[in-house]
């Protein structure tokens, strides 16, 4: 089964290709994506795509195309084109770090070297975090992180790999560790995000900017953090990244619904207009394959993680796939990209496709991603 959505999704993403020119896909409307000219943080995952679609066809085309992205990116950093953000990760590691890694390319590895000093930009060392938007001083951001960067230290990570440089290991792991203490609640959920006092550098509340309310727990926030602590662990291999990675893989995976896909956040009302979120599950199933990678075979949590995995791929496979829709521009239908303000809230996700195409090169290819060599 895992082959022939492998090989519709190729021959889709070949089609987008030809329909979006040099553009960069974000979310759709209406069934169609919406296009930028490489100023969102979601464009790294196009790059990625066609880095996959590439390794797993050998379709030259596919390989003109990502090499193209990274020449758009390699512009986005000399301009500083919309880059006050922590997403620099997502950008470049799935753009020009997947390049380097496939095929050794020096420019390649130097941009994004680069983009590893841009993102180094961001840390606040009297809060010890590295500050999610905004510029330095943002009266609203400037003290805030969000679960989703730990998607973006794999990038700094692997930047003191190739350099020897500690400085980005140091700020990766201490970000890390802030991100376990207060993003991680007790109960294995956690927050979007956490501000800290700007002046102080005093921790002052847990909340959300796309989840339900403060208190609940965004089901890709969720996400991010399944994945996000199981990288860290391969870079560090500290058991604590692991041990929160698996609670948190296990919160996900007892909350589950009839289909195997989540909604939106684990705490919104469920009737039949509640949204989902197919990418969430898709990042899921990645962090599920990563942490299934390190876990010994007698570890009690394989049983429910393999579990879990299984009905969470064969989950998207039956009900979220494009299958029957040959000219879909996306893989995977009814993702959400912000319920809570009304932006694509059921569409498709550059991201959501992204992972799902990582995670089914997991699985067939023993493919790791671009997050680590």
């Amino acid at each position: 089964m895992w082959l022939h959505i492998m090989d519709d999704a190729v021959r889709k993403t070949k089609q987008n290709m030809e329909r979006f020119g040099g553009q960069f896909p974000h979310v759709s409307l209406n069934d169609e994506y919406l296009l930028n000219d490489n100023t969102d943080w979601t464009d790294g995952f196009w790059s990625g795509l066609l880095w996959l679609c590439y390794e797993y066809s050998g379709d030259e085309a596919f390989r003109e195309a990502a090499r193209q992205t990274v020449a758009s990116f390699r512009q986005r950093l000399d301009n500083r084109v919309a880059l006050d953000h922590h997403d620099i990760g997502f950008l470049y590691s799935l753009s020009s770090k997947a390049q380097w890694m496939i095929e050794g390319d020096e420019e390649a590895k130097q941009l994004t070297i680069e983009a590893a000093d841009a993102l180094m930009e961001r840390w606040r060392p009297n809060l010890q975090i590295i500050q999610a938007w905004g510029p330095k001083g943002d009266p609203h951001n400037g003290g805030r992180i969000i679960i989703d960067c730990l998607m973006n230290l794999p990038l700094l990570y692997w930047a003191h790999q190739v350099t020897g440089d500690r400085k980005y290991y140091d700020v990766a792991v201490t970000h890390a560790d802030q991100s376990r203490r207060f993003l991680v609640r007790g109960d294995d959920s956690s927050y979007h995000t956490f501000y800290f006092d700007q002046e102080t550098g005093d921790a002052q509340r847990g909340g959300t900017h796309q989840g339900y309310k403060d208190g609940s727990t965004w089901t890709r926030g969720q996400a991010w953090g399944i994945y996000g602590f199981a990288l860290s662990y391969h870079y560090t291999r500290d058991e604590k990244y692991l041990e929160t990675s698996v609670r948190l893989a296990r919160y996900f995976l007892d909350r589950l619904p009839e289909d195997h896909v989540v909604y939106w956040d684990f705490n919104a009302p469920v009737n039949a207009e509640t949204k989902r979120d197919s990418s969430a599950s898709a990042i899921t199933a990645c962090g599920i394959l990563e942490l299934l990678k390190v876990l010994p075979e007698g570890h009690e949590a394989r049983p429910a993680l393999e579990e879990g995995l299984s009905l969470t791929m064969k989950g998207l496979a039956e009900h979220y796939y494009t299958k029957d829709k040959p000219d879909a521009q996306g893989l995977l239908e009814r993702g959400s990209y912000s319920v809570r303000g009304g932006s694509s809230p059921d569409d498709f996700m550059i991201w959501g496709d992204y992972y799902y195409m990582e995670a089914l090169m997991r699985i067939e290819k023993g493919h790791k991603g671009y997050w680590y060599e």
